[in-house]
C-alpha cells in the first residue's frame, strides 16, 4: 500500500482558535462551574416535563442519596427547587442508560 504525506497550511481566522476535543469538554465543564439551574433549567436541558423528571430521576430512591449532595429538594410548597448545575450534568451523563432506557 503506498502512502502520500500532504503538509497542508490552512489560515485560521483571527478571530477562531484551534483546541482538542478534550480542551472543549474541559471548558464546557467550567463553565457551569458556581452555576445553579432551576427546575425549568433542567427541563430545557433534559427536554423533560417536572413530573417525569421527579418520577423517573428526583424521587427515585436508587438516585435520591446522591442526589441529595447537590440537589435542593423543597421542603415545603413554593419553595423552589435548586440544582449545581456541573454536578448535576455530570449526573446526567454518568447515569444517562439508567434514566433514559
Amino acid at each position: 500500500m503506498q502512502q502520500l504525506n500532504v503538509q497542508l497550511n490552512v489560515p485560521v481566522p483571527s478571530d477562531k482558535v484551534l483546541i482538542s476535543k478534550v480542551e472543549l469538554d474541559e471548558l464546557k465543564q467550567e463553565s457551569l462551574s458556581g452555576v445553579f439551574w432551576s427546575m425549568k433549567d433542567l427541563e430545557q436541558r433534559t427536554s423533560k416535563k417536572q413530573e417525569w423528571l421527579k418520577e423517573n430521576i428526583l424521587y427515585r430512591s436508587k438516585f435520591r442519596s446522591e442526589l441529595e449532595k447537590f440537589v435542593y429538594y423543597p421542603k415545603s410548597k413554593g419553595q423552589s427547587w435548586s440544582f449545581q448545575a456541573k454536578r448535576m450534568a455530570q449526573f446526567l451523563e454518568r447515569n444517562f442508560d439508567q434514566i433514559f432506557y
